[in-house]
């Protein structure tokens, strides 16, 4: 087990931290102060646009996509150290085309599309001229149990008919969002529960797509992103649309999902340093009592407890990427729910240490924890809530022993 970077890893991360430090963090407010004046005009933040390129002709593009010759050919566990630089601020993996929900989107594309699919779709996904939603979730069922999904894919002549109604569509508010990839049940009485559902792509200006509202998270919009409610009634979308075949709903889910955990995993453990590094400096800076904050017994032990916190799960994560690289997404599945649950947890604890110390600052938008908070609270439910993936571990667990 070799976690050292290779040369590739070293160069790439050497030229991402000079571009944070010269593009990104520099910017890190007027992001905030574009998305505010634009108000209820969801539109792109000007300054992620301007980057974009900076970011291409720095060498710095589509750095995800392992087994792939689409992207900077890098497998996870080369990418997981890139992932975590990128994820220091939650806009800046757009910059380099390698944000959510975009990069599972491409994946899945990749995997599953067809050639006619990806130059339709993955194209100008992989050029960023376009943005992708992925809609699974519904808010009339458990969903963390996908075979509970009620929304329908019926074949008919040459067309599928979509109806369903999904939320937490993340994308969705987006007006570069082109496409959605839906997940729904083409043989809903099918005897294999597992073969009843399939996924299709669904141009995002189809006729009889309503989206109803942004569902804001702990009041957070995440303009321009979003996270939509979304009714498709009698959608219509041509047989060719379908993914991979009637009935493989459930594995591309599967394939999907692995990647995107471990993403999301890698970007917390950025944003956990960023916590720690605001709240030693932070406990540097106030001087309650006749003394620093640093000086305080319970300080000090949460900044060396965060610190213990933070390796763990990046060694947890880089245990997962390698594991994946080696044996695939579906055999490190263990691996991959270990680290779903203890990232967001460890991200949401340091993160609430640095809230604590910062004291009434901590909970607005001054010093950004607030809103990272959010996030990691959220990556608690999102890919999975923390509940299914212990129930799977502790079925791997039991299987041995039986």
């Amino acid at each position: 087990m070799d976690f050292e970077h290779n040369a590739q890893t070293r160069d790439l991360l050497e030229r991402l931290r000079a571009f944070m430090d010269e593009h990104v963090y520099p910017n890190e407010q007027v992001f905030f102060d574009q998305v505010r004046a634009m108000g209820d005009n969801w539109q792109p933040a000007p300054i992620i646009e301007e980057l974009k390129p900076k970011a291409r002709d720095a060498g710095l593009w589509n750095l995800f996509l392992p087994e792939s010759e689409l992207g900077a050919g890098l497998t996870n566990l080369e990418y997981a150290p890139l992932c975590e630089v990128m994820g220091r601020v939650h806009w800046a993996p757009e910059v380099f085309n390698c944000s959510a929900p975009d990069t599972g989107n491409m994946e899945t594309l990749v995997r599953y599309g067809t050639e006619a699919q990806k130059r339709q779709w993955l194209d100008p996904l992989l050029e960023g001229n376009i943005r992708s939603c992925f809609a699974m979730t519904e808010p009339d069922v458990a969903s963390s149990d996908a075979r509970n999904i009620g929304s329908t894919i019926m074949r008919d002549g040459d067309d599928y008919v979509i109806n369903g109604h999904k939320w937490w569509s993340s994308g969705s508010g987006d007006p570069r969002c082109k496409l959605y990839i839906f997940m729904g049940k083409t043989d809903p009485d099918g005897e294999d529960i597992y073969r009843q559902q399939s996924m299709i792509l669904v141009p995002a200006d189809t006729p009889g797509i309503t989206i109803r509202r942004s569902l804001p998270v702990f009041g957070y919009t995440d303009a321009p992103h979003g996270h939509g409610e979304i009714v498709f009634d009698n959608v219509r979308v041509p047989a060719a649309n379908i993914l991979l075949g009637e009935g493989r709903g459930f594995e591309i889910a599967q394939g999907r999902l692995g990647p995107g955990r471990i993403h999301h995993c890698m970007r917390l453990i950025g944003q956990a340093e960023v916590a720690l590094e605001k709240m030693c400096r932070r406990a540097l800076e106030r001087h309650p009592f006749g003394k620093p904050l640093a000086d305080q017994g319970v300080t000090r032990e949460r900044i060396a407890e965060s610190r213990i916190l933070i390796d763990q799960a990046r060694l947890l994560v880089l245990n997962a990427a390698d594991k994946m690289d080696k044996v695939g997404n579906r055999v490190a599945r263990k691996e991959i729910g270990m680290i779903k649950v203890a990232a967001p947890q460890m991200a949401c604890q340091v993160i609430d240490w640095a809230i604590q110390v910062h004291g009434g600052g901590g909970v607005c938008d001054d010093f950004g924890l607030a809103y990272a908070y959010a996030a990691a609270r959220t990556l608690r439910l999102a890919d999975g809530p923390d509940e299914v993936h212990r129930d799977q571990l502790a079925r791997l667990e039991l299987k041995a022993h039986r």
